[in-house]
């Protein structure tokens, strides 16, 4: 609950939120929080775990309903992914722009001054996928990657059949396409454009040629 009140307000702030403004959106007293923390510190460092976790965007990715038409299930693992990546940036930013680092032993392994990538995971591991399977521990940047890319595997499963590729490899270039475009620094010429959502699963389910006679 702490956690949840303040991180909107430390991507608003920064480190330079108190404690008070914290407890009052919480609904708490100030001690409260030192009970739970023992300084504001350990509290940003708990902020940024749940930031870069992944275990909020692997449960609405296992959301998405099988029975949606493929580029569908696409469109939303790709808003979803892109609200994650967000919120990572937002709060790493506005801690990174006001003078604290990188929490002590969350294991983001970002570069100062950028977001980490959207495979980096802190806070508790996540759910098991549709298949049983346990989710990967925490911290762990590889395993954090397989999580994402089984939860998109997921949602290519039932159009297997329709695939040139093996669900696992159209997995991997989906995210390779999606985070590419997300790390695309703003703005950019018109020309030099990251693709859009809609261009970027046309081109990961269609590829860029027309289709014979349609030229």
């Amino acid at each position: 609950m702490i956690v949840a009140a303040a991180l909107p307000l430390v991507a608003e702030y920064g480190a330079a939120v108190t404690t008070s403004r914290i407890a009052r959106a919480a609904g708490i007293g100030e001690g409260t929080i030192f009970r739970a923390f023992k300084d504001k510190d350990e509290l940003l460092d708990a902020c940024v775990a749940e930031a870069v976790g992944t275990d909020h965007v692997l449960r609405e990715l296992a959301s998405i309903s099988l029975d949606e038409p493929l580029a569908a299930r696409l469109a939303e693992a790709a808003e979803a992914l892109r609200a994650h990546m967000e919120r990572m940036g937002t709060v790493v930013g506005a801690l990174h722009a006001s003078g604290h680092r990188r929490g002590r032993g969350i294991g983001i392994g970002s570069r100062d001054g950028e977001a980490p990538s959207p495979d980096r995971q802190g806070g508790e591991a996540a759910p098991p996928d549709r298949r049983g399977g346990e989710a990967p521990p925490p911290d762990s940047r590889a395993q954090s990657v397989t999580a994402l890319r089984n939860a998109v595997i997921e949602l290519l499963e039932p159009d297997r059949a329709a695939f040139r590729l093996s669900p696992e490899k159209v997995a991997a270039a989906f995210l390779a396409l999606l985070f590419t475009r997300l790390q695309t620094p703003a703005p950019v010429p018109e020309a030099d454009a990251p693709l859009t959502p809609d261009e970027l699963i046309a081109v990961l389910l269609h590829g860029t040629l027309n289709a014979p006679g349609s030229a």
